[in-house]
Parts: C-alpha cells; structure tokens; sequence
C-alpha cells in the first residue's frame, strides 16, 4: 500500500547556471564537465556544511531543501562568493554564473523527491536574480535579516507567475560593486503619507456580460485621471490597482501593499443607453465607509458621475484644493454617448500592444471622431496609435501624430492624454525643448500621475539632462509601486549615458527579466556590454536583439534614440558597433 505524502516547512534553493545554451554551444564537453567539478568541489560541500541536500538536478540547475532557513541564505551567498572569486581569474568565456531563489514555503514530500508551491515560488525567485545574486521571499527575509550580516536590495513588489497576489523580492549580490544607487532601485512602498491618499480598484463590471469588460474598467481609468489632477491628493496608478482585478482582497491588505490611506471602490452595471454606477470610499486603517453612493442615469450624463465622484472624495478627505481647482466647469467632453464607447473599445484594443489591437483602436478612434468632431479624446488617443505604426517602421505616422496631438490640444488644452502624446511627437521629432514643456505641462495638469513623471525622466535623458533621472522615476515609482519595466530601464539608460556601464548593465538586465520582449531593452543591453569589452555578452544580447527584431540595424537605432547631443547619441552607436553591430 503506497504511503501517504508527508507535507511539511522548508526551505528551499533553486539555482539556474546563467547563459547555459551558449556555453553548452560553445564547448558541450567542457561545460558539462565543468559544471560537475562544480558541483562535487563546491556546491555540494557547502550545502553539507549548511545541513542542506540536493534533492533534484535539472540539467544546468538543482533544487536543495534545507531544515534551517538561515542554513539555506549562508550556503547560497557562499556559493556565489566562491564563484565570484573563482571567476576573477578566468577568461570571460570560461566563467560559469548562477542566479539563485531562495523561499520558506509549505512543500509535499515524494519519496526523495519535493515538490510543492514552496519549490515553485523558489524558482520563480531564482529567475528574478541577477547572475551573480540571491532573490529571497518577503518571509525569508524576515527570518534572516537579523541573524545574517547580509545586506539585502529591496526590489518591491513583484507580480510572479502564477502566484495569486504580489510579492516583495529581496537582493542580495556578491558583487557590490554592481549594485544599483539607493536612489534607482525599487524600494518598498511607504507608510501613508501626510497627505491624503488614495487608490482606486478596478469597478466590478455587474452587466452580466464579459464583452462590457472594457466599459467598467473605462470608467475605473476615468475617475483615476479625474482624481489625479488633485493637487492635494496622492492617487495610485492604474497599472498598479489593476492588478488586483478580480481578485479577492482585503482593504487593509491593498493600503498596506500601497502606501494609501483609502480605497475608492465600485461596481458598473450598463444596459443598452443606461448605466448603473456605485462607488465608496473606504478608510484602509478602520475598514469603515466614509460614504456610498448609487448613480442611475443615462450614458449622456456618465462625465456628471465621475465629477460626482470626485468631488465626494474631495469633500470627505478634507482636501484643500489649489487656487481654480474648486472654479472648474461640469466636465462634458463629448455629449454623444457612441463615441464615448468607441474610445473605451478602443482604449481596450490599444492596449493590445499589438499590431493587430493598434489597427482596431485606430479604427474605433476614427469612428468616435466621425460621431463627435469636437471631442478630444479620440484625437489624442489615436496620436498614440500613431505613433505606434511609426515604432512599427510607418515613417509617415510621426507627422500624422504631432497633427492629431496639436488638434486635440484646441478642443482641450486640459487633457492630460494630449501632452502624452505631444511630448513624445515633439521628442522623436527631435525638438526637444517643446517636448520638455509639453511634459511639464502633463504634470501641471495631471499632477498625481505616475507616467508623466516617468514621461518626464525619459525627455530629461535624451534631453541631456540624465542625472534627474533616478528622481524622477523614484516620484513614479509611489504612485505606481507595480511600476512597469521601463522605469527600470530609463535609469538603465541614464547610467549609460553617464558611462556608468556596470550600473547600466545590472539594471537594464533587471527590465529585461520584466519584460524579455523589449527591444530597446537588449539594445541598450548589446551596447552596454560592447563599451564594458564584455564581447561574449554583447554577442549573446545582440542575438536576442535579431531574435526580437531581424532587420535591427544602426540606422533603426539612430532613429529611435532621440539624443539631442551627439556624444550620447554617439556612445550608444559606438556600443552597438563594438557589440557586433556594423550596419
């Protein structure tokens, strides 16, 4: 009769040899052979004499359990210090590297083998490491931070695969010298600040039909832009609330995870020309409600409930408004309800990402301005969609954005979309100072948003002006602590043209592991590598640059890195040329 499994705590390592595909290409026998010396002289040592095992090898990786939790973190910075060491002396191409996860979890014994969410979780750690680093669980961290002399990096909340709710992520790197500033990492989110604070979670869409998804999450955006020209108040960003999105969560749980005093909740129910809007405002410290409200009106009058709501808001957190802010005017940006819902479609459709979502928005964004001429909105929106086809080599679409972008500031000089889209048509089309206002002008009106301050950091990088950087993607950073990878990458960018390339190199490998499909990321990356003489890891960055992108060439370069000084437009050519890049 077969035994019962056998569930218990542990702690678990997962290791993963870092560039392995490329060694095993370069000398199979030798990496092979390599790595099983490896093994025998130093790893399994070293977990021996932290009362740790092997459970399970995987090729270029191994899993170990450990009984003590503070046994697992010591043996695993002793590897990577050994291997640190034992690299110095070897050429590049001869260095082997691990990335190394370490969770405290529940696991199911089978025999000699472990599996579990508690393995999982470890490897989904592991991937997040730097070569060369530790990534441990917010739990792991607690358990050591006092009983090691281990410093460790909080990476904030991460978004793992797979797991139900964010996580906090802990770094610690044998090499110090490649650690990121304090400045440009990302910190864990603070206590409520001074101020009132606020997020708002994704409504509930109550219409009973998954295809009006697009509408209560419309309405959700809405209200947080509406909110987020608050002066007085810190309004946390869409992409962070939106990751709790159908999820079960507590008040408490999501203020805590945020940084926010208060939680704006809601659910939409639309049916044909008539919608359904409730909403409260909940203290995160007491769980109470400040107040609830219920809106039944017609579609015409949806801009009526999102000043409605914003102005409850105001009144119950006490928020004392900046000179105009109380003089402005009923909000009605179209009063044709079509072509409010043909921008939410194409709102959905845009952030596909996608060709194919590109050209549908497009669509949706036409036909909203057929319905409504004056409406703002559509205009800017399809500037945006614009200059999407230019990424996508459309080189006429640059010109057709800046157009869109300047009509829809006539029609609404107040819209904070318009100077999105116009400081980046104004940059690409390199008449940088226009771009830096019009960036200004975002975060005059719209001050609690997080993208125009990262907006503003990438136009104070290839204005000249990298060194403001890292602050401005820390003031992006609160109000969006799941920020998304590319405020990773812009203060990879800005070390780079500071020739700080260690630094560069670190952190833009950090947005890659956020999002591997990023051509600018391996980009930079490739020529990152190529002003270090790192020559194996430009080759190996520049193959996923043509992976990405075939036809990847000096002169797409040229056109994206919109430098206003030729030195740094220079440094990153230089780079990508000495990474392999010739034409």
């Amino acid at each position: 009769m077969k035994q019962p499994m056998e569930r218990r705590l542990a702690a678990i390592l997962a290791a993963d040899m870092v560039g392995y595909s490329r060694l095993v290409r370069a000398d199979e026998d030798g990496t092979l052979a390599a790595f099983k010396t490896l093994r025998a002289d130093l790893i399994e040592p070293v977990l021996r004499e932290h009362q740790g095992r092997i459970f399970k090898l995987m090729g270029d990786g191994i899993l170990a359990d450990f009984a003590s939790i503070v046994g697992a973190v010591r043996a695993a910075a002793a590897i990577q210090s050994n291997l640190r060491d034992r690299n110095s002396t070897l050429p590049m191409d001869g260095r082997i590297e691990f990335r190394i996860g370490i969770n405290l979890g529940d696991v199911v014994i089978d025999g000699d083998d472990i599996h579990g969410d508690g393995v999982n979780l470890a490897a989904r750690l592991e991937g997040l490491a730097a070569p060369g680093a530790i990534c441990v669980s917010d739990s792991v961290y607690e358990q050591v931070r006092d009983r090691t002399d281990l410093l460790f990096e909080d990476l904030g909340l991460r978004n793992l695969k797979n797991i139900d709710r964010p996580m906090r992520v802990w770094q610690w790197r044998s090499d110090s010298e490649a650690a990121c500033p304090q400045n440009s990492t990302a910190s864990a989110p603070p206590p409520p600040p001074d101020r009132p604070s606020i997020a708002v979670l994704p409504f509930d869409n109550m219409s009973g039909d998954q295809e009006q998804e697009y509408f209560a999450d419309g309405i959700t955006e809405d209200i947080i832009t509406e909110v987020s020209k608050i002066h007085g108040l810190l309004v946390i960003s869409r992409n962070s609330t939106f990751t709790y999105k159908q999820k079960a969560v507590r008040v408490q749980d999501v203020c805590r995870d945020l940084g926010v005093r208060y939680i704006l909740e809601g659910s939409v129910r639309k049916a044909g020309n008539r919608v359904r809007i409730t909403a409260q405002l909940i203290d995160g410290n007491s769980g109470g409600h400040l107040w609830a409200e219920r809106y039944d009106r017609g579609l015409e009058d949806i801009f009526a409930v999102q000043d409605d709501v914003t102005q409850r808001i105001v009144r119950s957190l006490e928020i004392k408004l900046m000179p105009g802010e109380s003089m402005r005017s009923p909000r009605v940006e179209t009063d044709n309800p079509e072509a409010y819902d043909c921008l939410l479609r194409g709102r959905e459709q845009y952030r596909l990402f996608s060709k194919a979502g590109n050209a549908a928005a497009r669509q949706l964004y036409e036909r909203a301005i057929e319905l409504d001429p004056n409406y703002a909105a559509p205009y800017a929106a399809l500037a945006e969609s614009c200059l999407h086809d230019w990424f996508l080599g459309d080189s006429d679409a640059l010109d057709r954005a800046y157009q869109l972008a300047l009509a829809a500031k006539n029609l609404d000089p107040t819209l904070p979309l318009v100077y999105e889209a116009l400081s980046s048509a104004y940059l690409f089309k390199r008449q940088h100072d226009d771009a830096l206002a019009a960036s200004r002008q975002w975060i005059e009106v719209e001050p609690g948003n997080a993208e125009a301050y990262a907006n503003m950091a990438g136009m104070m990088h290839f204005s000249g002006n990298p060194e403001r950087v890292a602050e401005l993607i820390d003031k992006a950073k609160r109000l969006n602590p799941f920020y998304p990878f590319y405020y990773t990458l812009y203060v990879g960018q800005a070390c780079f043209t500071q020739h700080r390339f260690k630094e560069a190199s670190v952190i833009i490998a950090r947005s890659i592991v956020h999002n591997p499909h990023s051509l600018p990321s391996h980009f930079y990356l490739a020529a990152t590598y190529g002003q270090l003489g790192e020559k194996a890891l430009a080759r190996d960055a520049l193959a996923q640059v043509r992976k990405i992108s075939p036809d990847f060439s000096i002169a797409q370069a040229r056109a994206v890195a919109a430098y206003r000084r030729d030195e740094d437009l220079n440094l990153l050519l230089d780079g990508l040329r000495k990474a392999g890049l010739q034409t």
